[in-house]
Order: structure tokens, then sequence, then C-alpha cells
């Protein structure tokens, strides 16, 4: 049986980040998508899960704080303007790139390059195959 291929985007509104988990259990943060618009940066996903023949799209959702309603219903417009035919998932996000800046202090410097932003993506994708997983 083939393993489902599984994606995970952390939408911001300046990058997009993006890990990819092939075999159901590896998760590697890949380059993210810079966000010119919200058209050009949803064809850009598009092009991402096609590039990889993902299945199923986890989608990280800010829960906590005082922007997080608008947030929500920004993301989940976004989503909506995707081609993508699999599964889509939303989860909590809460503090994923505050783990993630947090993992990578010493190691790199603090560069708005995005990757901070696929290693929180990497962090939510983690976090939903370890509940999804059988037990």
């Amino acid at each position: 049986m083939e393993r489902e291929r599984v994606a995970a985007i952390d939408v911001g509104l300046k990058r997009i980040g993006t890990a990819i988990a092939l075999d159901g259990k590896t998760v590697l943060p890949q380059t993210p998508i810079l966000r010119k618009n919200r058209d050009q940066a949803a064809r850009d996903v598009d092009a991402f899960l096609e590039s990889w023949k993902i299945d199923r799209l986890v989608v990280g959702l800010p829960k906590g704080g005082g922007s997080e309603e608008e947030m929500e219903r920004r993301i989940h417009h976004f989503v909506s303007l995707l081609n993508f035919t699999g599964a889509i998932e939303f989860v909590d996000e809460a503090y994923s790139s505050a783990e993630a800046a947090e993992m990578m202090k010493g190691v790199m410097r603090q560069r708005h390059d995005g990757r901070l932003d696929s290693i929180a993506a990497q962090l939510i994708l983690e976090r939903y195959l370890s509940r999804s997983a059988p037990q």
C-alpha cells in the first residue's frame, strides 16, 4: 500500500512556510513561498502541491491571541483560492512560529528568508502526524 503524501503550510502575510512528509513519517521543511499577492501565492502553493503529488494538505490556524479571528478568516479565504482537490485539514498551529524561532536560536541568524516559516510548517505537520498515527 502506498503511503499518503502529506504537506503542511504555515500561511503568513509575507511568506508561506511549507513542509512535506512523503512517507507519512519523515517531515522535511521545504523552500518557503514568498507572497506578493494572494493569487500569485495560491498559484505557487498549487504548483508546490502538484510537484510533490500531495494527497492531503494540513493548514495551520492560529488559536489564542487578539487577531486570531481575522487571521483565521484570511487563511480560510486563501485556502479557498487553491485548486487542490485532495483532503484539507485545519489544525491548531499554536506557538509553532515561536517554537521554530526557539529551536533555531544560535543555529541560524534571524534572517527574513522564510526558513523559520517552513520550520513552523514542519512542526505543524509533525504534530498532525503524531496525533493521527495508529497507536
